[in-house]
């Protein structure tokens, strides 16, 4: 399925974020989901490496680019993650970009008739 046709799924809520966030913190540093709590240290409480918050942010945005067009995490945004919270903040804010984003472009449908009328 293109990554288009996914812009008009149901929004994601902060709680999804945070699952997300959990999910994929548990799996890419094998650790129980039980340990993930937002105030946790990805590096001095979790054991994060930098490989591993490399290969966290892929996981991330691979699940969520699925679900949300254009939805990336820049290096940048990365400076100041320190915590799970930290790391749900910058996903919440780069996810509500994308969102907006997709927002303003126009549909395939829309594209299409533009282009369509926009020749007669």
């Amino acid at each position: 399925m293109p990554a288009e046709t996914h812009v008009g799924r149901d929004r994601l809520g902060p709680d999804d974020v945070v699952r997300c966030v959990r999910f994929n913190t548990a799996e890419v540093l094998e650790l129980p989901d039980v340990d993930i709590a937002l105030d946790a240290r990805l590096v001095d409480d979790l054991g994060a490496d930098e490989l591993g918050l490399i290969d966290l942010v892929e996981a991330i945005e691979e699940e969520l680019g699925e679900r949300t067009v254009g939805f990336a995490i820049d290096d940048d945004d990365l400076a100041d993650v320190a915590t799970v919270r930290d790391l749900v903040d910058v996903v919440s804010a780069r996810l509500e970009s994308a969102q907006r984003q997709a927002d303003q472009r126009p549909s395939d449908h829309e594209q299409a008739e533009q282009g369509w009328s926009g020749g007669a």
